[in-house]
């Protein structure tokens, strides 16, 4: 590409009696003697007059960038920003909750801007509906086999290596929970890169009928799932907000399968703000389903009615009447100062402790003082900056907080109130509840959930393991 001198992108001027074009592939100015009276040489006077006719404006579809006036209509049809057709597992804010959930005074104000009256008062609420939590969590730090080399490579950088012993121990408590295992469909809900799919897959090795579906917003490069192209294991990945996803829709081809027939088909999810989309929209979804004779679901399904076939040629056990399609929930909880009261699965915890929308705004505001003793020295700064120039390994893509270190700095107070460790404790009590909410949420759906410490705060202060696993799934009252 090439611009004229007028350009933004030419810096400077040509020499005197030279050509004005800049050429943008060599970052100079044309070299070519120029006529007196003329700007441009023989080669480039056509080309600098039609561009500096045309003008470029911004994409009224996404003004992150221009396109010339004339081309537009052309690159309305396709642009990337472009409205694309919605898939058959795109359901409207499906699992975003009611709606009339979600008012909150207007009146609202941020909470720098309380007085010491109305943050005493909110404290004191929070104190009083964390009575009786245990506050201390049990140590899950764990390993897996499947990452002692990559945990061992020199190459890797501080971030790189925290986000590895992360993805170790949330893979050794997966295989602690018994949920590593062949014909299984597993969901990464907000997969980024989908490196924590990549080791299970690992772990796993030639496990048969193994099936990943990635769930990602938005679109993500270097991702590892393309690489994988084993027999046994199937990559697939979704790019859409949680927050519309119909997940029956999307895995039922997969669940049937290995459900009817080999008895083992359940989905096991690993990230946060899914319990919604997996437990009530789509375990609910096979509840309704079992609620009709099963003569009637393998008439309306004919998949289904093949594989019940098959199943009964082999062994009638291989086919219950009821049971529950999820094996098991992994989340490692993180990022509580953006909840929403809307989404958050918790509503009724909350509403028992005399607590509501206004309160968890404030809530989820101060869960983030749970991180506030970290500090980052200037030298930290300027070594860290330079491992990520130096480091092609480094993994950034999740909540990196690599270069701090808690520290006891009682000299950063909150002016006249509270002292930084004060702020910390008040923080942890914030995300204590908040996940209280997530637990209790969980146990009347019919599962048994537990909170743990996954890896050391020294390698992320975000580091509570949320697991779930079903109970008895044979009985009606705990199928999800």
């Amino acid at each position: 590409m090439a611009t004229s001198a007028t350009s933004p992108h030419a810096p400077g001027f040509p020499a005197e009696g030279r050509c004005g074009y800049y050429v943008e592939k060599k970052k100079r100015f044309c070299r070519m003697v120029v006529a007196a009276g003329k700007r441009f040489c023989g080669e480039h006077a056509g080309a600098a007059e039609e561009e500096d006719a045309r003008k470029r404006i911004l994409c009224p579809l996404d003004p992150k960038h221009t396109v010339y006036e004339d081309q537009l209509a052309k690159h309305l049809k396709k642009c990337n920003s472009r409205e694309k057709p919605k898939p058959d597992f795109y359901i409207q804010d499906i699992n975003a909750g009611l709606r009339d959930e979600t008012e909150i005074p207007e009146q609202l104000v941020p909470i720098s801007s309380l007085s010491e009256e109305q943050l005493e008062k909110l404290i004191k609420k929070l104190r009083k509906a964390s009575e009786g939590l245990n506050s201390t969590l049990k140590d899950h730090i764990m390993s897996h086999p499947a990452l002692h080399d990559a945990l061992k490579d020199p190459k890797n950088g501080d971030s790189a290596t925290k986000h590895l012993k992360q993805q170790a121990s949330i893979l050794g408590n997966i295989e602690n929970l018994k949920l590593l295992g062949p014909r299984r469909c597993f969901v990464e809900f907000g997969a980024g890169k989908g490196k924590l799919s990549h080791w299970v897959d690992i772990a796993l090795k030639d496990a048969e009928k193994v099936h990943f579906i990635l769930v990602e917003k938005v679109t993500t490069r270097f991702k590892v799932d393309g690489k994988h192209r084993k027999k046994n294991s199937v990559f697939e990945r979704l790019q859409i907000d949680i927050q519309h996803l119909l997940l029956l829709n999307k895995c039922k081809k997969y669940l049937f399968l290995k459900m009817m027939w080999f008895g083992g088909g359940h989905i096991i999810v690993f990230a946060d703000l899914a319990l919604r989309c997996l437990v009530e929209t789509y375990a609910a979804s096979f509840e309704e389903r079992n609620e009709e004779p099963l003569a009637k679901r393998i008439k309306n399904d004919k998949t289904e009615k093949e594989i019940y076939t098959l199943a009964k040629e082999g062994n009638e056990k291989n086919v219950p009447e009821k049971w529950n399609p999820v094996a098991g929930i992994v989340i490692a909880l993180c990022c509580h100062h953006r909840c929403d009261w809307r989404h958050y699965v918790g509503k009724e915890y909350f509403r028992a402790l005399g607590l509501g929308a206004v309160e968890f705004h404030y809530f989820q505001r101060m869960s983030s003082w749970a991180t506030c003793g970290m500090r980052k020295t200037s030298l930290e700064t300027s070594d860290s900056t330079t491992k990520r120039q130096d480091n092609q390994n480094d993994d950034s893509e999740e909540h990196d907080d690599g270069g701090y270190r808690i520290t006891d700095d009682g000299a950063d107070c909150l002016p006249g109130l509270l002292s930084v460790e004060e702020k910390k404790k008040i923080g942890h009590l914030c995300k204590l509840l908040i996940d209280q909410g997530r637990i209790q949420y969980l146990q009347q759906k019919g599962f048994s959930p537990a909170l743990q410490y996954y890896t050391d705060p020294l390698v992320s202060l975000e580091n509570v393991l949320l697991t779930a696993l079903p109970n008895n799934s044979s009985s009606p009252e705990t199928t999800a």
